[in-house]
């Protein structure tokens, strides 16, 4: 009986060495330098590629936007068509559900509901903190600067990345964006706060073109009510 006992401790002990050994091997592949520069070079081909595509170039797109309320638990959906420009200028021309522009010459913002006849004007850096509202594709070199990035997923057609943002920020506790492998392009962006809501832009017909900055201007029309917004 105790050699039997004796056999048994042996063999377990053993088995427990094996899975040890396996285990912390399989560690060393994991952490291996050759397995991190692997995966740090892919990151870096492929956010150099989307900087070599966006950055100080000027381009517009038709979007979808639908944004989710979790408290709320209410989902809306809005479109129209965007326009960017280097650095931080932006215009959005919501053609649905109701008609209004949000402008931004990269230091002043404007948001114009002509059905309403107001404008509500404030600083472009506090309404675009970080990047929100898919600021960041206006200046492609601050998602290295204010964002952790890794890359969740690739196959043939698209990447798929995370961010997360460097600074804690309510407004902004991840985005997620997906590329075209193809070409670079930035197919989806979807923004989340700390509150559990997401706002999730698809962009479609994307062009890259010389844009006047006079789109980015914004003069304010008599007889509407002005808003000044902290």
């Amino acid at each position: 009986m105790k050699t039997y006992i004796k056999i048994h401790n042996n063999v377990f002990n053993t088995y427990n060495m094996i899975v040890l050994f396996i285990s912390a091997m399989a560690l060393l592949l994991i952490n291996s330098p050759t397995a991190f520069s692997a995966e740090s070079a892919d990151k870096e081909k492929i956010l150099t590629a989307i900087e070599q595509r966006y950055s100080g170039k000027e381009f517009s797109a038709s979007y979808e936007q639908t944004s989710l309320l979790k408290a709320l638990d209410v989902s809306e959906t809005a479109s129209g068509r965007v326009f960017f420009s280097h650095p931080g200028m932006m215009r959005w021309e919501y053609t649905a559900p109701e008609v209004h522009q949000i402008i931004s010459d990269g230091v002043n913002l404007w948001i114009y509901k002509p059905d309403e006849k107001q404008v509500s004007k404030g600083s472009a850096a506090n309404f675009f903190k970080e990047g929100a509202g898919g600021a960041f594709l206006s200046d492609i070199s601050t998602v290295r600067k204010n964002y952790n990035i890794t890359i969740n997923s690739a196959d043939d057609s698209i990447i798929e990345m995370n961010m997360i943002p460097k600074k804690k920020n309510p407004d902004i506790s991840s985005i997620t964006i997906t590329v075209l492998k193809d070409n670079y392009n930035i197919k989806r962006v979807v923004t989340f706060n700390s509150y559990g809501d997401a706002t999730e832009l698809l962009f479609s017909n994307i062009t890259f073109t010389d844009i006047d900055d006079a789109l980015f201007e914004f003069t304010i029309p008599n007889g509407v009510d002005i808003i000044y917004m902290d």
